[in-house]
């Protein structure tokens, strides 16, 4: 960059003071008088030697007189010697001073030489100040002259202007003032004083010919104000302001202008006086949105100054146009906001819409598009609603009606158009043609002269008819010629009277013929002709009749006969398409008819306009990362055009989309809504009103990115190391490129508080780092870069803060810097850094990273570790806050200075965020991919492995093909676990990673080698099959078989091939292969293999029929086979099974199949023939039964079904025992307690009898009897008992205890059926009364009943006498005890009660099966255990020996265990 040379008088002037002496001179002037006061100290210390001396001699005579002689005589010998020491010293020291004075006098000399030396150069200098200080009071005074006459008070000449910047840019806040003597300026920002000492470096002030300046550096949002300047000298004060507006920067938002629509808006008739500045805060964007929606468009201003009652003027403009309220729209503007709102949107609103701010200032103004599509059609497939609906022409009793044709880019075209009527006021809808009108434009008549109408339009095509157009203005059905017919007439004074022109004519009855008759529109369906009125016309109402006549056929036909024309304007239809008419018209009134007027010349109903031509060649540029501008050339015949239509279809899908949905009248359109990176293809068609024309030629593709244009600043520099004469700088990346890639840097420099730049470097700089060089120690130094792409070199940033140029000497690192993040979630980020250039005193061994929300003041540090990588991972984040960090380098002295805060980072996840995705190619090649439609040509995929960049070509290949880039891994193995991940340069941060861990290189790798070595697909792997005769089959089915792959059988490491033995085929079509035996036999063990081949893959499955899988298929071939064989003769098609009917009866079922008449059928039970009362079966039926009635034990046994004749016999057997008695029973169990009684009383003489009556009873059957909800046990009191047709329980010589309610019950396997009986307060007294009524007198023979000793307790099945068990094992003692009533049962060890615990536990079920159960014996369970089983008639004891020894102990030897014998126990000692 090239220096600026200052002007002289700018330049600042020396002060003349003791510094302008020789710094020379100075030191020798201060070494001579150092000396001089040395040499004065030295010769008073002489003098105070001298006096001492004296004094020291006159002490020494007054002690002589008092010494003795042999003191004297030592005294003498000594004072010699000192006296000879003292002169030898003073030859030394005359000596010494002799040359220490030359050597004085030889420096004072030169001294004196350079004083004088000094003293002539001071008067040189001296001199010329004089002089100069003289010309300066001549001039002083002269200008002091001149300055009084031209004193004048402050005048500005150029205003402050408001400004609106981005936040971190800076502004330059400039006005111009003249005046003598020279203003002072001061600058206040909302009305406080600024002060560039209280932010060093975010002010600069300056003044330069008049001009002052306020920069303001870097702006932040705290910055937005009002500024004022204000200038005074000793004649007066001036002021301006301005404000200053500093916008965030947000994503969505571009800071470029997007290329504009050629609409030149009309300048405005009224401007208001006041003078405002307006700047707009907030604007509206391109907006896209559906007919029948609605949408406000609103700006935010600020408007200075803001008065209340005088505001600026808010215009509205849809393309050029100037837009009023209406029903449809509405405007607001006040407050601070201009909006415009819509309440039914419709296409006709499409359009560049533009906000104009109008005052004495000039016109501040905005425009974006707004899109209206199509709503969603009544009929799928009909084409869009017409717009821009005009009424023109209206008369008497027609008007012309036309419109704008809907785009089809999507639909079938259009075939034509219905125009329907309203009158205003009603809401009654009529169709005005039969027929769809294919132009756009239909004149309609049968209107009522004096109604006023409105109309729509409804678009047809193949399938349906559209929605109808938005409604048009309502017309008017009036003559505008009845006005030009009146008259004034000026009566005396000034008086006037207004009369029609027909008052005058006299009196005319039969008007004139009309004159100029013409066609003013023709078309092949129809001819508007229009006339003048016939002068004179006379006073009565006129009427008109057309009539028409085909060219040379001589004969006139009158068109309205029926309907009189009240209008000079008619449109006649039905017309013969190619012939020529000539017509006259007639008038009439109700004296007569007119002569004809003059015949017109001959008429050929054709359309007078035709479709267009196609555009010409289509262009599309680059505009925005959203929109592209398409120009076109026009086509040859482009009259009567209505505009265009534009389509956009991406490439390679032919799928073509309308941009526009109301055609445009210029050729060049920006397309907005596109999908950054995609890329496009453009065409246009013209339209007018007889349709549209054929597509244009297609564009050349394009790819949707913003315009290449200069890079934006870079920003973030930082001083990375000081030496005290260079500096070393880093900074950042600009964060728009421009769409081209960074060429370098350039960098200037300059000292603080000094106004010229200096180049540092001519050629850019391709690296982010810079040392500087010749800089001066101890300076203040500021420093601006800019960057330069092919567009050329960009804007250079803000003035970097001012660095101090002093060596760092630190023992601390320095700052980390360049600061980037990537891969910012909704919770999460990563930032990454640079190490910092001067690492201290010893290395960097990790770094600190600190965080806060971007309005917070407390720093947080992400963890208490130091992280030796120059990345983190920061989690935990809250989504939808802004934070900022910093990082401090740490080493063995602590952590250094923080980096420079980071720019402010939103914690949200990107809208259409993508990730890495991990695959294999065709080739089987494992690679990581990544898209991005967001690049630009500027744009690079950077891949990384733990966040370094990637350098290794011999491990790793990056492809990159457009959008898409992939890393490849060369040779995949356990090194490449780890993170990787990619960033793509020049977007809005767009980035990822993807953890590569052991387990997924692992699919890989295994999906790789499936590639690599492709297998033929299986839908299903080897299997058999085995079919009714027995036979095996032997399948496998493949995903898919070409025509030449081929198979093979392997059967225990031996192929086999096609024979009667294996019967091979194969199905390619299916991919189904298979092999049939027909005879398995214990020779076909082993595996069995098919082996696949097609082409290069290849595929294998086995199957291993060995040991026990072999043996179950043998079975089941053989018994397959053997059933074949069986059913061949009668057979059991069912074999027999069992149910129970309703009478409680079980029923055998068996089904028989291939009988015939000689077929033999038999029962038979336990091998005997089993004879039944009921006849044989009819083995027609295929159904034999056989019932059991009332079943119990007797009918144990194995029951058999057999058929035989000629042919072969079967059988079929059902063992009736175990579990399937106890099934019977529970079957039983479940109709009984179904069908079960309720309770009933019975009365005996031994007291009261509880019965359930059903169908059948067992004692086997699981039954309960319960009182007040606890079980009863069968005993002496309570006795439980039952007959074949009920159950009962005897309640023998009841008590009060015995009142409650009592409840049987009966489980039949799943449920418990229940019958319940409260047998209290009346029931049991009356139940009560009657016992005592039957119960007979004491003393009587019948009161003492005879009991057999058989009822007394005993042990039924016996226990044995000796038990031998291991220790650890469970010991069950179990045997059946009886007695009636029920005995007590009780268990002794060692002739001592039995505790009950977990160790021992004793069991009673049905009061007859008693069990004692040990569990896990020890030594210490041995002894002798009895159990005794007693009622109040007897009972029994018998003993039991348990002997216990431990594992891999002898068994001892014992004789074999024998029936414990029972010892009586009478009853007296029962009753005991």
């Amino acid at each position: 960059m090239s220096l600026v040379v200052v002007p002289f008088y700018q330049k600042r002037h020396k002060h003349f003071d003791q510094s302008y002496r020789n710094i020379q001179t100075r030191y020798l002037l201060d070494r001579y008088a150092s000396k001089k006061q040395a040499s004065s100290q030295s010769s008073s210390q002489r003098s105070l030697t001298e006096r001492s001396s004296s004094k020291r001699a006159s002490s020494q005579s007054s002690a002589e007189g008092m010494t003795c002689r042999l003191c004297a005589k030592r005294m003498s010998a000594s004072e010699e010697e000192e006296v000879e020491n003292e002169n030898r010293y003073r030859s030394l020291a005359a000596s010494y001073g002799e040359a220490k004075r030359q050597r004085f006098l030889s420096e004072l000399a030169q001294l004196e030489e350079n004083v004088q030396l000094a003293r002539t150069q001071a008067r040189n200098k001296l001199d010329k100040y004089f002089l100069e200080q003289t010309v300066a009071d001549n001039l002083a005074l002269e200008r002091s002259s001149f300055e009084d006459r031209l004193s004048r008070a402050p005048e500005i000449l150029v205003r402050l202007r408001s400004h609106t910047i981005w936040e971190r840019m800076s502004v330059r806040l400039c006005f111009t003032v003249q005046g003598f003597p020279t203003p002072v300026v001061q600058w206040y920002k909302d009305g406080s004083l600024i002060c560039q000492a209280g932010e060093p470096g975010k002010y600069r002030i300056e003044s330069r010919y008049g001009v002052h300046t306020l920069e303001i550096n870097r702006a932040d949002f705290e910055d937005t104000a009002t500024y004022s300047a204000v200038a005074t000298n000793p004649h007066g004060q001036v002021s301006t302001n301005a404000a200053v507006v500093v916008r965030r920067y947000r994503g969505d938002e571009e800071p470029y202008h997007s290329v504009g629509l050629p609409i030149g808006l009309p300048l405005s008739s009224v401007i208001p006086y006041t003078h405002f500045d307006v700047q707009f805060l907030e604007k509206f964007g391109v907006t896209f949105r559906r007919e029948g929606e609605t949408v406000t468009l609103k700006c935010t201003l600020l408007v200075t100054p803001d008065l209340k009652r005088v505001q600026p003027r808010a215009e509205w403009y849809r393309d050029d146009v100037l837009l009023k309220e209406s029903k449809w729209t509405k405007m607001f503007f006040g407050e601070g906001q201009a909006s415009l709102s819509f309440s039914h949107l419709n296409k006709d609103d499409e359009g560049l819409y533009t906000l104009r701010i109008v005052s004495r200032g000039g016109v501040s103004d905005h425009s974006a598009f707004m899109f209206v599509r199509d709503a969603d059609p009544l009929v799928t497939g009909a084409p869009g609603a017409p717009m821009d609906l005009q009424c023109h022409d209206a008369n008497r009793d027609y008007v012309i009606v036309t419109w704008k044709p809907p785009n089809t880019t999507t639909e079938s075209p259009v075939i034509g158009y219905f125009i329907d009527k309203c009158e205003v006021g009603t809401n009654n809808w009529v169709q005005c043609n039969d027929a769809p009108v294919k132009i756009c434009k239909y004149p309609v008549t049968g209107l009522f002269e004096g109604r006023s109408y409105v109309f729509r339009v409804r678009a047809v095509n193949n399938a349906g008819i559209s929605r109808p157009s938005r409604i048009s203005d309502a017309v008017a059905a009036l003559d505008p010629v009845d006005l030009r017919r009146l008259q004034a007439i000026h009566l005396e004074g000034e008086k006037e009277i207004v009369i029609y022109q027909d008052d005058l004519e006299g009196d005319v009855q039969i008007p004139g013929p009309p004159t100029n008759v013409q066609a003013s529109e023709v078309s092949r369906n129809y001819v508007v002709l229009s006339w003048d009125p016939p002068s004179p016309r006379g006073k009565e109402p006129l009427m008109y009749f057309i009539e028409k006549s085909a060219v040379g056929s001589g004969s006139w036909q009158r068109v309205n006969a029926q309907t009189a024309v009240r209008s000079p304007r008619y449109a006649v239809f039905d017309l013969a398409e190619g012939k020529s008419y000539v017509f006259r018209v007639l008038s009439a009134n109700k004296h007569g008819l007119s002569d004809p007027s003059e015949i017109t010349p001959p008429i050929q109903a054709q359309d007078m306009i035709v479709v267009p031509s196609a555009p010409g060649r289509v262009l599309a540029s680059r505009n925005t990362k959203t929109s592209v501008v398409v120009q076109w050339d026009r086509p040859k015949h482009e009259e009567d055009l209505l505009g265009y239509y534009v389509d956009c279809c991406v490439a390679g899908t032919n799928m073509w989309e309308p941009c526009n949905h109301k055609p445009i009248g210029y050729n060049r359109f920006v397309v907005h809504g596109l999908t950054t990176g995609e890329q496009y293809i453009f065409r246009v068609k013209a339209v007018n009103a007889v349709g549209t024309s054929e597509n244009s030629q297609e564009s050349e593709v394009i790819k949707v990115q913003a315009a290449l244009t200069v890079p934006s600043h870079p920003y973030g520099i930082t001083l990375l190391n000081c030496d005290g004469h260079s500096m070393t700088l880093g900074w950042k990346v600009p964060k728009f490129s421009g769409g081209s890639a960074i060429i370098g840097y350039y960098l200037d420099k300059r000292e603080v508080h000094h106004k010229n730049w200096h180049e540092i470097n001519s050629s850019p700089v391709k690296e982010r780092i810079l040392t500087v060089e010749g800089l001066t120690e101890g300076s203040l130094y500021e420093f601006k870069i800019a960057a330069t792409n092919l567009a050329g070199i960009g804007q250079p940033s803000d003035p970097s803060e001012h660095f101090k140029c002093e060596a760092w000497t630190a023992p601390e690192p320095g700052p980390a810097y360049d600061l980037t993040f990537c891969e910012v979630r909704d919770t999460s980020l990563v930032i990454l850094w640079k190490a910092p250039v001067y690492s201290g005193s010893s290395p960097v061994s990790g770094y600190f990273v600190d965080f806060k929300e971007e309005d917070s003041g407390e720093w947080k540090t992400t963890s208490e570790a130091a992280t030796p990588n120059r990345y983190l991972k920061v989690c935990d984040l809250h989504q939808g806050k802004t934070y900022v960090f910093r990082v401090r380098a740490v080493n063995a002295s602590g952590p250094g200075k923080p980096s420079d805060t980071s720019e402010p980072v939103l914690v949200e996840a990107r809208p259409g965020t993508k990730e890495i995705s991990a695959g294999v190619d065709e080739e089987g090649n494992i690679y990581l991919g990544f898209d991005c439609q967001e690049m630009t040509d500027a744009s690079q995929f950077t891949w990384c492995k733990a966040y370094e960049e990637i350098a290794d070509e011999e491990r790793f290949e990056v492809h990159t093909e457009g959008d898409h880039s992939k890393l490849y891994f060369k040779n995949p193995d356990k090194i490449d676990i780890g993170t990787y991940s990619v960033s793509v340069s020049d977007t809005d941060g767009v980035s990822s990673s993807f953890v590569l861990d052991e387990e997924e290189l692992e699919r890989l790798m295994a999906l790789s080698n499936e590639i690599k070595n492709p297998t033929i697909p299986l839908k299903s792997e080897l299997a058999y099959e085995i079919f009714d005769k027995g036979q095996v089959r032997f399948w496998l089915q493949a995903e898919h078989l070409s025509p030449d792959a081929n198979f093979r059988f392997i059967i225990n490491d031996r192929e086999v091939s096609d024979s009667e033995t294996h019967r091979i085929k194969c199905d390619r079509s299916t991919g189904m292969i298979e092999m049939v035996m027909d005879r398995f036999t214990i020779e076909n063990e082993g595996t069995y293999t098919v082996q696949i081949q097609d082409g290069k893959a290849k595929n294998q499955s086995s199957l291993v029929l060995i040991g026990d899988a072999f043996r179950a298929v043998l079975e089941e071939a053989e018994f397959q086979r053997k059933e074949f064989l069986r059913k061949q003769g009668p057979h059991f098609a069912e074999y027999l099974h069992w149910d129970v009917t309703e009478e409680c009866e079980v029923r055998l079922i068996c089904k028989v199949a291939n009988t015939k008449r000689e077929t033999v059928f038999k029962w038979l039970k336990d091998d005997v023939l089993y004879e039944t009362e009921t006849p044989p079966p009819d083995l027609e039926k295929g159904i034999c039964e056989l019932l059991i009635p009332k079943l119990s034990k007797k009918d144990h046994g194995e029951y058999k079904a057999t058929l035989k004749d000629d042919r072969g016999q079967d059988v079929s057997v059902l063992e009736v025992a175990g579990k399937v008695y106890e099934d019977m029973i529970l079957a039983m169990s479940r109709v009984c307690g179904a069908s079960a009684s309720p309770l009933k009383v019975l009365c005996t003489p031994e007291g009261i009898r509880l019965q359930c009556f059903m169908k059948y009873f067992t004692e086997e059957m699981k039954v309960s009897w319960y009182h007040k909800e606890a079980k009863i046990s069968s005993s002496e009191h309570m006795r439980i008992g039952g007959s074949e047709e009920m159950a009962w329980l005897q309640i023998c010589e009841p008590t009060e205890k015995d009142k409650g309610k009592y409840t049987f019950e009966i489980f039949d396997g799943k449920d418990n059926h229940q019958r319940s009986l409260d047998l209290s307060g009346q029931a049991f007294d009356e139940a009560y009364a009657e016992f005592q009524q039957l119960k007979p007198p004491v003393g009587s023979p019948s009161a003492t009943p005879l009991f057999s000793i058989a009822d007394r307790g005993k042990v039924i099945g016996g226990l044995p006498d000796v038990v031998t068990i291991m220790e650890g094992k469970t010991l069950n003692l179990t045997c059946t005890v009886f007695g009636n009533p029920d005995p007590e049962v009780v268990w002794f060890k060692n002739d001592k009660d039995i505790e009950l615990s977990e160790h021992f536990s004793v069991k009673v079920e049905q009061s007859k099966y008693v069990s004692l159960t040990i569990k896990g014996v020890t030594a210490e369970d041995s002894g002798k255990y009895s159990i005794n089983v007693k009622n109040k008639y007897g009972g029994e004891k018998i003993d039991v020996t348990v002997s216990v020894y431990k594992h891999g102990e002898k068994i001892p030897d014992i004789s074999a265990p024998q029936q414990a014998k029972p010892k009586l126990i009478p009853a007296s000692t029962s009753a005991d």
